[in-house]
């Protein structure tokens, strides 16, 4: 599997302790934001504004349209994908297209930051309307929730430049590695890379993976020297690269690319309008540009689907 399986996320501004620290001010909640300010990879990019669509704005449920907005769940501590920009927003590419995606349905979204692991169960609890918070789409999530597609990403390593431990993407037995809490990362670890190990009579990653609840402290516990490499979502790892002033260093090829999707209760009448939604973000230019402005149109796709995992 891919990314924040059960999911995965990073930095943002100058100087890691800086980045480290901007990121994490962040808990409690934040009106959404689609300004990103300094924080967007291309801030020069000009996303269009996005109109209300009278037919896709008829499918939403009754109770969601009398609310006025979608309430939106996002762990924001994994740039440029969901984070918090200097004045304490959240900002990113999922947050954008939350924006985008409620607008089109004639709603706001009330974006608002939460823990990883506790977002599934708010959604079936219904505390959030929906999620947007770089979940990989598996089968095993959608036996419980419904994932609408809307974006690919797979797994990165990264290590300090250089990589003064001669670490090889292919092989991290006995290596100290660094994982999001709850992500797929984390789960591979466990699941598949240490199991692999031990059949190879090598020594397995201690701790299953050293485990952190923000991906923030992922990047800080590889900046500082603790852990030797860290397993990240790759566009998390990339956009990490680039706010450390060249202290990381990306090898070896991503791995176990994958969808994103947007999390809804498990049926959902929802689940139909903000597929049509982003399908319609997708058509008229929306979803590109914004996917621009945060440097991460490598992972564009060009059709958006409802429960499509195939593992």
């Amino acid at each position: 599997m891919t990314a924040r399986t059960q999911r995965t996320r990073l930095l943002a501004a100058g100087a890691v302790a800086a980045s480290v620290s901007l990121v994490l001010t962040g808990c409690g909640s934040s009106g959404s934001s689609s300004s990103g300010g300094s924080s967007a990879a291309n801030p020069s990019v000009t996303v269009p504004a996005v109109a209300a669509d009278p037919s896709l704005a008829a499918l939403v449920p009754a109770d969601v349209k009398s609310a006025g907005k979608i309430v939106v769940a996002t762990d924001a501590s994994y740039a440029p994908n969901e984070f918090k920009d200097d004045k304490g927003a959240i900002v990113g590419m999922d947050v954008d297209l939350a924006d985008a995606i409620a607008k089109k349905l004639g709603l706001t979204a009330d974006v608002q930051n939460a823990t990883f692991d506790s977002i599934i169960p708010g959604i079936t609890a219904k505390k959030y309307t929906l999620s947007m918070s770089s979940f990989t789409d598996t089968k095993e999530r959608e036996a419980s929730v419904d994932m609408v597609t809307y974006f690919s990403a797979g797994t990165g390593t990264a290590v300090k430049t250089g990589n003064p431990d001669k670490i090889d993407a292919k092989d991290l037995c006995g290596k100290k590695i660094a994982v999001q809490t709850g992500t797929t990362q984390a789960k591979d670890i466990t699941d598949t890379i240490n199991p692999a190990c031990v059949k190879a009579g090598k020594p397995t990653i201690p701790n299953d993976g050293d485990k952190f609840d923000l991906q923030t402290d992922v990047t800080q516990a590889l900046v500082s020297g603790r852990d030797q490499a860290m397993l990240a979502d790759s566009p998390v790892v990339d956009y990490a690269i680039k706010q450390t002033n060249g202290q990381l260093q990306k090898i070896g090829d991503v791995t176990d690319t994958a969808p994103y999707g947007i999390v809804l209760a498990k049926g959902s009448d929802l689940s139909k309008a903000v597929q049509g939604a982003v399908q319609s973000l997708m058509a008229d230019g929306t979803y590109k540009s914004i996917l621009e402005k945060w440097g991460v149109q490598a992972g564009a796709i060009d059709k958006s689907g409802i429960n499509g995992a195939t593992s």
